[in-house]
């Protein structure tokens, strides 16, 4: 059983280092890969919000896992940006301006492990304190990338 999950690690581990264009068969596989990957990050952001702004009752144990989800979510959408898979919700400034939509993803992985560091002391006004520059990351990169 151990060789069959270090093998199953070794496969995931090979994938998420290839190109995009090696990952994805077609362009709308990459778009419906990054869109999955940011609309589970979403849900999960969305419950520690509605903890943080009081609208659904602290649950730390809930906050932890919730946040845990978003750190490792975090790391995934952006193979599914690569040049040739244009579209989705995504405007085309992702491709034109790549430095600067690289900075902000990389800010808000930055806020969004701080967020999971929050969240793993079990208080509530630790995460209602990494919530708010975590949410402007994540409003940042929609206000300049993302088409509504």
């Amino acid at each position: 059983m151990k060789a069959l999950s270090t093998l199953a690690l070794a496969a995931v581990v090979a994938t998420a280092t290839l190109p995009a264009s090696a990952q994805f068969a077609k362009p709308e596989d990459a778009i419906k890969y990054r869109q999955s990957a940011l609309s589970v990050l979403g849900t999960h952001f969305g419950r520690l919000g509605a903890m943080a702004n009081g609208k659904l009752a602290f649950d730390a144990k809930a906050a932890q896992e919730s946040a845990e989800i978003v750190a490792f979510m975090s790391k995934l959408p952006w193979a599914g940006f690569a040049a040739g898979t244009e579209g989705g919700k995504a405007k085309p400034e992702v491709w034109k301006e790549q430095a600067k939509f690289h900075d902000l993803s990389d800010k808000m992985q930055a806020e969004v492990v701080k967020l999971n560091a929050a969240a793993k002391t079990g208080n509530l006004d630790s995460l209602k304190a990494a919530f708010g520059p975590a949410a402007n990351s994540c409003k940042s990169c929609h206000d300049s990338f993302r088409n509504r």
